[in-house]
């Protein structure tokens, strides 16, 4: 299994990226900066804020030196529904620019400071959060609402000496917040106390002679009002003086959040909007084949019992293999191997399953090589193989990881018909696939009706293991959490149910439970009888096996299966009928039929011929 989790492991050559970021902001020489790095959801946005992290500890390790860049790593996600999302990000910046001013010995005074005007924010939001309530006829929160609660009271002529010692320290409590929050030295005017942040925070870095790098993820994941309540509070420290922000988002669902809340507003304002804020962008490419295939590997073998030293070595060869991709170098089982010639044949065999599938999962639809969603696909099929050895199912991983790869991207009817033709099955077997399949490694078009007739199920009617000769049934009974598997047996009452299981098990005694068939619906003799013929196949020598004895029970209690068993007889290769079967069913009105089909086949030996034209001859059986 695999977390979900963002990582500092590049397993994509995504460390060129995090390379240029970090240039980027070097290059700039204090001069402020803001990044975007996009993508949509699950392409790695996360993971390579880690990896910007990791590039600057590598490229800035001055020993015992402080570094010359301080990182603040937000996640407004985290703070919604808990906190202002705006006031949140001064916060966390002004707490962290004021612990490294304690540990750096610089600059104490004016980190103060720029906390005191911080707080003069926290004043505003609770400020605010009183007048909305008050404008809305609301009783105000907190330790205002307290001393609003009292008022009422007041006016009500309810009070006593407990409301009045209550509301004496509600009151003591407020004046304490309040001067706290606002201190006797800050001004009224907003304008000039947000101007006043500014510099209070750019004379801090100066002093310092720090550059602040603020790593901004999961913005994409906001509510609006969230979104934009943390775009104003960069917006507010932005173009600042030794400052750098990196904000990690999917740009489509932030100019989404923008156009929401700036309605009426048109595509291209909401466009500058968002370009003011970032000055570079930067996407993360979309993975092709070559990095689908490398991923999954990696994950694998990050999931092995090689060492970690091993892991991390090849890890570096992997990423520096595709960086040469565009050369035509390779990553696949043949250049793992190449790194690695004792690899476990587990591992092997788990490579050579990413090999194989790492084409299908770029190009479908449902996973369109996404990390994220590639990680859940390997998770399920982990799952899936964990409930078959735990529930004894017989289960071969790379015919369920076939099958998972179409529930997950295929057309969901198709994937029903798939269900439908293995449960309805005899031994568990798609046939139908068996044609096409062979037509799709051969190149050749096959005429598939709707819902078969898309590109998708060509090329995974191509991927191994051939499923149209592969017995299913243990890997639909594993995946069951997304579509029931109905069998036959599904279909019958508990009797039915019951004299089914006595008669497959105990075939030699279905002449003791006639009376229980009679009794039974006729379309329940249909679904027993589907399922004796289907053992009955089984069968290589048609004499008097076991089973004839239970489907000619079945047939005795209901007409119309007698004709079916008749057609089952007639369709049995030639060398399989014996000459003893004749005497066993000569007796049943269904017979005739099947004896006039065997004496006009030529391959029906002798012996069996003889057998009929002998019961014939005694009466035994109508004369054609």
């Amino acid at each position: 299994m695999w977390t979900d989790n963002e990582t500092a492991q590049d397993f994509l050559n995504f460390g060129g990226i995090a390379k240029t970021v970090a240039e980027i902001i070097e290059q700039a020489q204090s001069r402020p900066i803001s990044i975007g790095v996009s993508g949509a959801w699950g392409v790695g946005k996360s993971s390579m804020i880690k990896l910007i992290r990791t590039e600057f500890s590598a490229r800035h390790d001055e020993g015992s030196q402080p570094s010359r860049f301080i990182f603040v790593e937000f996640n407004a996600w985290l703070y919604q529904g808990y906190d202002d999302a705006r006031a949140a990000l001064i916060e966390v910046v002004a707490s962290t620019l004021a612990k490294e001013a304690e540990e750096r010995k610089t600059g104490i005074d004016k980190a103060k400071d720029l906390l005191e005007r911080v707080n003069w924010f926290r004043a505003i939001k609770l400020a605010a959060g009183s007048a909305a309530s008050l404008a809305l006829g609301l009783p105000p929160a907190g330790l205002l609402g307290e001393l609003w609660g009292f008022g009422k009271s007041l006016v009500a002529g309810d009070v006593d000496k407990e409301a009045v010692d209550a509301v004496k320290s509600a009151a003591g409590e407020a004046e304490k917040t309040a001067t706290g929050l606002i201190k006797p030295k800050r001004t009224t005017s907003p304008p000039k106390e947000i101007e006043a942040l500014r510099t209070s925070f750019e004379e801090l870095l100066k002093e310092m002679g720090v550059t602040l790098v603020v790593l901004i993820d999961d913005l994409d994941r906001c509510l609006p009002e969230t979104t934009i309540s943390t775009l104003e509070a960069i917006r507010l420290l932005l173009f600042l003086e030794h400052t750098a922000f990196v904000i990690a988002a999917d740009d489509q669902m932030i100019k989404h959040a923008v156009k929401r809340h700036f309605q009426g507003v048109d595509d291209e304002l909401v466009i500058n909007y968002f370009d003011k804020l970032i000055q570079v962008p930067i996407r993360v490419p979309p993975l092709g084949t070559q990095e689908v295939r490398a991923y999954m590997m990696m994950l694998f073998i990050e999931n092995s019992d090689l060492d970690s030293k091993e892991k991390e070595r090849i890890r570096g060869e992997v990423c520096s293999q595709l960086g040469r991709s565009w050369q035509g170098k390779r990553v696949d089982l043949k250049f793992l191997r190449s790194l690695n010639d004792k690899l476990s044949d587990a591992l092997i065999a788990r490579l050579d399953a990413a090999d194989r599938l790492a084409p299908l999962m770029t190009s479908a639809t449902g996973i369109a090589g996404n990390p994220r969603l590639i990680k859940r696909f390997l998770n399920a099929l982990s799952i899936r193989m964990s409930m078959s050895r735990a529930q004894g199912v017989g289960v071969d991983e790379s015919a369920l990881a076939k099958v998972l790869l179409f529930e997950r991207c295929g057309d969901p009817k198709a994937y029903l018909e798939l269900i439908k033709s293995v449960t309805e099955s005899d031994d568990g077997k798609p046939a139908f696939l068996v044609d096409w399949e062979a037509k799709a490694i051969a190149g050749e078009g096959a005429q598939r009706k709707p819902p078969w007739d898309d590109s998708f199920i060509t090329e995974w009617l191509r991927l191994p293991p051939l499923l149209g000769g592969i017995d299913l049934r243990g890997a639909l009974y594993v995946s069951r959490e997304h579509a029931p598997l109905i069998t036959p047996e599904d279909r019958l009452s508990a009797e039915a149910a019951d004299l089914l299981e006595a008669l497959l098990e105990h075939p030699e005694m279905a002449g003791s439970i006639k009376d229980r068939l009679v009794a039974l619906p006729r379309p329940e003799m249909s679904v027993i009888m589907d399922r004796l013929l289907g053992r009955a196949r089984q069968e290589q020598e048609w004499g008097t096996p076991a089973i004839l004895e239970a489907c000619m029970a079945v047939a005795a209690a209901d007409a119309p299966q007698g004709q079916r068993l008749s057609g089952f007889l007639k369709e049995r290769p030639a060398t399989q009928i014996k000459a003893s079967i004749v005497p066993k069913i000569a007796d049943e009105l269904w017979s005739k039929n099947v004896f006039d089909a065997w004496n006009e086949d030529e391959d029906i030996a002798k012996t069996v011929k003889n057998a009929i034209k002998a019961r014939r001859s005694n009466g035994n059986v109508s004369v054609k």
